[in-house]
């Protein structure tokens, strides 16, 4: 397999372009051999369905806590395939989904209670990684999100208040940036203002997702992979290599949730795409100013986000195409060619001169679930054992540990802070049929990218009337 997924490439006017392969963590790394696949039936107490972040931190701290337990994870390619192995390495406290709405079904107090486990969740993926001796290039410090016109930073200014009302700490959680101190950080250009939060840290994303695998099969977990499921309901996972019967059923497949069977509508497998550059010089780092390692995003409304990776690249995404006909996914990485020339443009756009001549090593791409209420949740219902957890929105890679840890927490049965987060038995409704959510999918990016593009030229604040009619068909 590793042959074929490595064999194509595409010529960008910057050299030859790896395209797919999973992904460039996966290029750093290696992909990894084979676990077993499942062989006939058997019973577990506790099935998981899909081999990615959310499951495999499920099952981590359910075997820890519980050694007893017999879990099983099926998982249809390697676990870590998915998102989980090809994101851009964020391990951040945000979270998508309405405050406000949270707010007026559950309070105020709620909402910063989740704020608070969500930074507290950094720290314990980076403790974890401590203990269980985990190097995933993870480094802490912090996450910066640029204005680079006068629309973004309005958009900015105005948005700041309504963010740090959701915070434990709301200066310290969140502060304001001018041009010269987001310049002190990273030289982007363009910018005019911008905002940090320290609740934010790098990691090469294959890396943490392998060496947890490794940690959760210490533990006694079994992973069987190679196993695709094709249907799940309480009690039973069916699978093309045999069926599971288990007392907990727990669907952890995010963005591949619609390739079971009634589940096509639950979440659209939204595409995203990164690319990475060849190794830069330090002339080219001095230049950028980016020595401290903080994650990157911007205020557009069809926003990027980057890392300087440990390797001294840059590793910069955004949504590409974003959606395919039918709830399709990829089954290598391999991403389209013009997605790959948007993404370079935002690269030599942003950056300038150092990374102009910049060699583009890989690009890439992966799905992540997203809801029709763009919002996550964890559901578990006692009675039946069945439960979900899922819907990131592209802020998976800390909010899937708080996910697993609630998730072990009900299947437990106990009652704990986590079980009371206003994301917990959150119900939300389905997708429209096709064509209509195709149709809807490209209309909602269509808009944003255009509004991004008359602020650019324009800078006018009132361009992003097309935002506000994307986000009111989005539902967002």
């Amino acid at each position: 397999m590793s042959a074929v997924l490595g064999r194509r490439r595409s010529d960008h006017g910057a050299g030859a372009v790896r395209n797919g392969g999973v992904s460039f963590w996966y290029a750093s790394t290696a992909l990894p051999g084979r676990r077993p696949p499942l062989q006939g039936d058997r019973t577990a107490d506790v099935c998981i369905v899909g081999g990615g972040f959310t499951g495999l931190w499920t099952a981590y701290y359910l075997k820890r806590d519980r050694p007893d337990l017999d879990v099983a994870i099926v998982e249809r390619e390697f676990a870590g395939y998915g998102a989980s192995g090809r994101n851009g390495g964020w391990l951040s406290s945000s979270f998508n989904g309405s405050r406000a709405a949270m707010a007026r079904r559950h309070g105020p107090e709620a909402v910063v209670a989740l704020s608070r486990a969500m930074q507290e969740t950094v720290d314990e993926v980076l403790s974890m990684c401590a203990a269980e001796g985990i190097e995933a290039d993870q480094l802490k410090r912090g996450m910066l999100v640029v204005a680079r016109n006068p629309a973004q930073q309005a958009r900015l200014a105005a948005g700041l208040p309504e963010e740090r009302r959701w915070l434990p700490d709301p200066e310290g959680d969140l502060v304001a940036l001018d041009a010269a101190e987001v310049r002190g950080r990273v030289r982007v250009e363009g910018a005019r203002g911008g905002a940090w939060t320290p609740h934010a840290a790098r990691v090469q994303p294959a890396k943490l997702v392998q060496d947890l695998a490794a940690a959760v099969e210490r533990l006694g977990v079994t992973i069987h992979e190679g196993t695709a499921a094709t249907a799940a309901e309480p009690g039973v996972v069916r699978t093309e290599r045999g069926t599971v019967r288990a007392r907990h059923v727990l669907v952890c497949l995010e963005g591949f949730t619609a390739g079971l069977a009634g589940m096509r509508r639950t979440w659209l497998p939204l595409n995203s795409a990164m690319i990475a550059t060849e190794p830069l010089d330090e002339t080219a780092w001095a230049a950028l100013g980016w020595d401290g390692a903080e994650v990157l995003g911007d205020g557009a409304h069809a926003y990027m986000y980057a890392q300087r990776t440990a390797d001294g690249r840059i590793a910069l995404g955004g949504r590409g195409v974003p959606y395919r006909f039918g709830s399709r996914t990829d089954r290598d990485g391999r991403t389209q060619d013009a997605t790959i020339a948007q993404l370079v443009g935002i690269l030599r756009d942003m950056f300038g001169a150092p990374v102009r001549d910049a060699r583009i090593d890989h690009a890439w791409c992966g799905v992540l679930g997203v809801p029709r209420d763009w919002s996550p949740t964890v559901t578990h219902d006692a009675t039946t054992g069945f439960g979900m957890a899922g819907g990131y929105v592209g802020n998976g890679v800390a909010t899937t540990n708080l996910a697993g840890r609630t998730l072990r927490d009900l299947v437990l049965g106990q009652d704990t802070p986590r079980t009371r987060l206003p994301w917990v038995g959150k119900d939300a409704r389905r997708w429209e049929p096709e064509p209509l959510r195709f149709v809807g999918s490209r209309l909602v990016y269509g808009l944003y990218r255009a509004a991004d593009r008359r602020e650019m030229e324009s800078g006018r604040p009132e361009s992003s009337r097309l935002a506000r009619v994307a986000a009111l068909i989005a539902g967002r």
